[in-house]
């Protein structure tokens, strides 16, 4: 069966302000049976409440709470420069689901399962992330050079992550990429249930949105 029928997969980047709007406006249009975002229960959780651990608090939670500090000030960076802070869509995506009545999945890995992992990459990537993490991305944003489009960056930075850091990609997009189509899968089939023609609208990074499709598109009873 080809699931990609009854999933629209909206990609975002998760630091602009016109994706948040992009979301708002196809879930108004879609009216779907559901809405399923790139999330999982704790980070939900920490859009919903806006708590974020400080520095000294991550530190007290180890290493994964100090990898978890960093890569949170790295989305805040990215946030202030685009004018949104990251996650935006998602909470506009929970909200507009809440105030028409669809339901709502979070699709994506557990937060600590990926902080683990994370944890476990090779020594020479962990490195490499620590010095030259921020210097590599950042000129893409306020460089001199004027970006052709948002869109073009965010898919070049994918790109360059992945040639950098193939482990942490492999973890990070292709892992959770399969993770979050099974579990659209496990909707779809759900809603096949109770329902003929199922609509479910998902909300992903951007980085994330062809993985999800090429993966729905090849899925099979």
């Amino acid at each position: 069966m080809n699931y990609l029928r009854y999933v629209k997969v909206i990609g975002t980047m998760h630091v602009s302000p016109l994706s948040r709007e992009e979301v708002v406006s196809a879930i108004k249009k879609e009216r779907p049976t559901a809405v399923a975002v790139e999330l999982d229960p704790l980070r939900l959780h920490s859009l919903l409440s806006g708590e974020r651990a400080d520095f000294v608090t991550s530190l007290k939670l180890g290493r994964g709470g100090l990898v978890g500090y960093l890569l949170t000030k790295f989305e805040e960076i990215l946030g202030r420069e685009f004018g949104m802070e990251p996650g935006g869509e998602m909470i506009a995506a929970v909200k507009a689901a809440g105030e028409m009545g669809i339901p709502l999945y979070l699709i994506d890995e557990d937060i600590r399962t990926i902080l683990t992992k994370i944890l476990a990459a090779p020594r020479r990537e962990k490195l490499l992330l620590l010095l030259e993490g921020f210097s590599v991305f950042l000129p893409l944003v306020g460089g001199a050079e004027t970006p052709a489009s948002p869109v073009e960056d965010y898919r070049w930075m994918t790109l360059e992550f992945r040639r950098r850091y193939p482990y942490l990609y492999r973890v990070l997009v292709e892992e959770r990429n399969a993770i979050m189509a099974g579990n659209l899968v496990s909707i779809v089939r759900n809603l096949l249930a109770v329902t003929r023609k199922p609509k479910v609208v998902a909300v992903v990074g951007l980085g994330h949105r062809e993985g999800i499709e090429r993966l729905l598109n090849s899925a099979f009873d």
